[in-house]
């Protein structure tokens, strides 16, 4: 760990001078200097003041920043396949439950659609990658075919279903799923 490097990035964001940091913690701005530049090491004690006027503590400063996934592959879906419903479902980004948008692969064998979903707050959008669908919004029922969307407000229950068959990518928030 570069114990220098990361005081550095807390003072500057914190918007602090070397020399700042230096009065708020009783310490000189040549110690600082060659802190940041990893030449001398701090006591305990002083970093634990150093860290206190730089607002943050001990556990924070050591845990270590994990690096999270950016791109996923089709080997890091989860899919579900409803027999009932003739779909399959694939969600495209692992976890997405935990955030506030969920995408999946939405795929409807000739006659498939989704359950009814119940009215929610939030935002539905999908793109249609092939085949044609029927989105039910309430009593109404609205017609996208391969490269087209669809956007709305999940306010009546509604689902998607097709006669034909079809692909699409549909992203939700909150997820729904």
């Amino acid at each position: 760990m570069d114990i220098g490097n990361k005081i550095k990035e807390l003072r500057n964001r914190n918007g602090l001078t070397q020399e700042e940091l230096a009065d708020r913690s009783e310490l000189s701005k040549g110690f600082i200097s060659q802190l940041e530049r990893n030449l001398t090491s701090p006591s305990i004690s002083t970093l634990q003041d150093l860290l206190q006027c730089l607002g943050s503590s001990l556990s924070e400063f050591f845990q270590e920043d994990t690096e999270e996934q950016i791109v996923f592959s089709q080997d890091d879906y989860f899919e579900k396949q409803d027999t009932e419903l003739n779909n399959l479902i694939q969600w495209i980004i692992p976890n997405a439950q935990k955030n506030q948008m969920e995408p999946i692969l939405l795929t409807l064998q000739a006659g498939g659609s989704t359950y009814p979903d119940n009215p929610h707050e939030g935002e539905e959008f999908g793109y249609v990658l092939s085949g044609t669908v029927s989105i039910h919004i309430g009593a109404k029922a609205y017609t996208a075919k391969k490269g087209e969307s669809f956007y709305f407000r999940p306010e009546k229950t509604h689902y998607i279903q097709s006669a034909k068959g079809a692909r699409l990518l549909w992203v939700t928030t909150p997820p729904s799923f």
